[in-house]
């Protein structure tokens, strides 16, 4: 329980930090000085050192710790763990990128997420996918597309797909609960997003100059698969994640546990991130032209997010929205997803959820209607933005490496998640909450 107040301007650097993602990449020379992951770090620790000094000044140092050690260690973790995995299998080819094939590839990414989590999904076809298109001159739709479909809507259906369903599974929900209730949502925005990315895949592609299409053609390899052994380390990842917890091991979850035993299952991930750098080939990895960049730059990005919205998560716990209805849920935990991690974002409404009335079928203490809403908001509207959920971030890193110019943090919303996915959520929430 938060015994202190959270005064309102405790929440500017967490704003502050917000508008330096949104806005330094826009300024010239500061945009060039921000590309620079070192200095995203300068920015994480000069906003967040403070609002941590505050905190512990303020008798709230339990809060900060829990923040940084239980909740933004496991994340970055979890993400490396995917993302070295999965960055050590290489699929080389390059495909006609015709609008059939890039939508195949969205598809299988769709489906995979759910099963390796949307990290996972994505770090093992962006390349793959960026390998097929560069002969194409209109290419940054299909990452958009790619960031909404396999980054953040394939992972509905398992508390594997993303980490507000993980949490949620921790508080009791089924394992299998997401998929028992939520497949038609998961499919109806699945087809929406993919039937649309086609029909504008259609259209640039008949845009494409005829040399193009023609490098396309001529430069297409055969797909090869190289660094298979990542597939077990990527299943231990995954059991890892389905069976190291508190509910399989109860000393876990004991509150006198010494830290290093609530941190077990972060270990494991540890471990797994060694074993798959050691037995990997040195060549995969160059094959697959790997680098360190993207991950560095989610952690040092996300290291200000953390720290600075601890109190702007406490303010919303003491200052509780005055949402009744399934649909008011829906878009009040995704409108925060947008903009905050949606794991901690998640839990906040499920603790407001638990304040209502639950009926003989709650799951995890509140009503199912509740529990649909927090799911669909959390992992849907995290596509909003770039920092609405990790892997959002590393694909456009990425991407960025391979040349392409990926719209600003501004430039995405409004040319694409405000006036494609918002709409298309609009009509699944219609339909379904």
């Amino acid at each position: 329980m938060i015994e202190h107040l959270i005064p309102a301007w405790m929440l500017i650097p967490f704003v502050v930090m917000l508008l330096c993602i949104a806005v330094l990449p826009l300024i010239p020379h500061v945009g060039e000085w921000w590309e620079h992951n070192l200095h995203k770090l300068y920015v994480s620790l000069l906003l967040g050192t403070p609002v941590g000094i505050w905190l512990c000044l303020n008798g709230m140092d339990h809060e900060l710790i829990h923040q940084m050690i239980y909740d933004y260690v496991p994340f970055i973790l979890l993400l490396m763990a995917l993302f070295v995995t999965t960055g050590g299998i290489c699929i080389r080819g390059d495909l006609k990128a015709t609008p059939q094939t890039n939508t195949i590839i969205l598809a299988l990414g769709w489906v995979l997420a759910s099963f390796m989590g949307t990290t996972g999904a994505a770090m093992l076809l962006i390349r793959l996918l960026l390998a097929t298109i560069q002969q194409r001159k209109y290419k940054v739709h299909t990452v958009l597309f790619f960031i909404a479909i396999v980054a953040n809507c394939g992972g509905l259906l398992s508390p594997l797909g993303d980490p507000p369903l993980f949490l949620l599974f921790q508080k009791g929900t089924p394992f299998t609960w997401w998929m028992q209730n939520m497949l038609p949502e998961w499919a109806v925005t699945g087809i929406l997003l993919l039937g649309i990315y086609f029909l504008i895949d259609v259209y640039y592609y008949r845009k494409e100059p005829i040399e193009h299409l023609m490098a396309d053609v001529h430069e297409a390899k055969k797909l090869q698969v190289s660094g298979l052994i990542n597939i077990f380390w990527l299943l231990c990842v995954i059991c890892s994640t389905m069976f190291i917890n508190s509910t399989y091991i109860p000393a876990m979850g004991a509150h006198d546990a010494p830290w290093f035993l609530k941190l077990l299952r972060e270990w494991a991930f540890i471990l797994i991130i060694l074993g798959s750098w050691v037995t990997t080939k040195k060549e995969v990895r160059v094959n697959n032209n790997y680098s360190w960049t993207p991950i560095m730059e989610v952690a040092c990005v996300f290291l200000g997010i953390f720290a600075t919205m601890t109190p702007a998560l406490m303010f919303l716990q003491q200052n509780p929205l005055p949402i009744h209805a399934p649909w008011q849920f829906v878009y009040c935990t995704g409108a925060l997803s947008a903009f905050l991690d949606n794991a901690p974002t998640a839990m906040v409404f499920h603790a407001t959820a638990t304040t209502l009335p639950a009926g003989m079928d709650a799951v995890a203490g509140i009503a199912p209607e509740f529990m649909k809403a927090i799911s669909m908001g959390a992992v849907f509207f995290g596509a909003l933005t770039y920092i609405g959920n990790g892997p959002n971030f590393m694909v456009k890193s990425i991407a960025e490496q391979e040349g392409i110019d990926m719209p600003s943090f501004f430039g995405y919303m409004i040319k694409f998640s405000l006036i494609i996915l918002l709409p298309v959520y609009v009509i699944v929430q219609l339909l379904f909450i």
